[in-house]
């Protein structure tokens, strides 16, 4: 264990002591999930922007709430930091026999189906009730739905070509019609679902992250919107003040910057 890595165990232990933080103390393994998740999504931000000194910053703040979990674990008698580190390094081992065994591969594919191979064979000795069942309720809705079909896909539940994949979505957008002109909430609500989940699908056909379209999605707009906000307020209005057709002539302005 690494000097500054030994420095944060005992941080975190002082903390949780006697004499420590009052708040920190009263957290438990499962208390504060939802804080790891935050963290998660801020260094993802930072990736996102390239900005070295915060990914820096957000990849310690997630390291030590995975320290907080396990010395939190450790004080209810359920694991320590030591086994967390230990598990995580026999799995990686095991899972790269080409790098510590004798294993031969000739490009990343290839490592991929081994890795995929490896933990089919863990899953067995789990005894898991479906292939499906270790992918985590938690997971983000873009995310669990890409993991799902990514699952399927490998016992060949899957369309064969983006073609069939695009009648599908086609499909499932003339069904969500349906239901809006009958006005039924709950009708459009599954509809909606299974439009979105099979945008995912054409995404994963296409070698697209929809994850990562989304967000750049979602920059692009608030981009755009900045600027329709920042051009009216040079003429000392807002867009409350604004009519919809003139904020939508700076949106294609903004578009065209671009």
């Amino acid at each position: 264990m690494s000097e500054e890595f030994e420095k944060l165990v005992n941080i975190v232990k002082t903390l949780r002591s006697e004499n420590g933080c009052p708040w920190d103390r009263e957290q438990n393994l499962f208390s504060i999930k939802n804080l790891f998740i935050e963290e998660a999504f801020e260094l993802l931000d930072a990736l996102d922007r390239k900005d070295i000194p915060n990914i820096r910053e957000e990849l310690g703040d997630v390291l030590f709430h995975t320290v907080f979990h396990s010395v939190m674990a450790e004080d209810e008698k359920r694991f320590n930091i030591d086994e967390v580190l230990s598990e995580v390094s026999a799995k990686l081992v095991r899972r790269h026999p080409h790098v510590f065994g004798t294993l031969s591969v000739s490009d990343s594919d290839e490592v991929i189906a081994n890795w995929d191979e490896i933990k089919k064979e863990e899953k067995k000795a789990k005894q898991a009730e479906s292939i499906l069942s270790d992918i985590p309720a938690a997971y983000p809705s873009v995310m669990r739905a890409l993991k799902i079909q990514e699952k399927v896909r490998k016992v060949g539940f899957d369309w064969e070509k983006p073609e069939d994949c695009m009648a599908k979505l086609d499909e499932e957008i003339d069904e969500f019609k349906e239901a809006f002109d009958e006005g039924d909430r709950e009708k459009m609500e599954h509809e909606i679902g299974d439009v979105l989940f099979s945008i995912i699908n054409m995404s994963r056909f296409c070698k697209v992250n929809p994850d990562e379209a989304l967000r750049k999605a979602n920059d692009r707009f608030i981009k755009r919107f900045k600027h329709i906000e920042k051009e009216l307020k040079k003429n000392g209005r807002s867009c409350e003040e604004a009519a919809l057709d003139e904020m939508e002539n700076l949106w294609i302005q903004a578009k065209g910057l671009e």
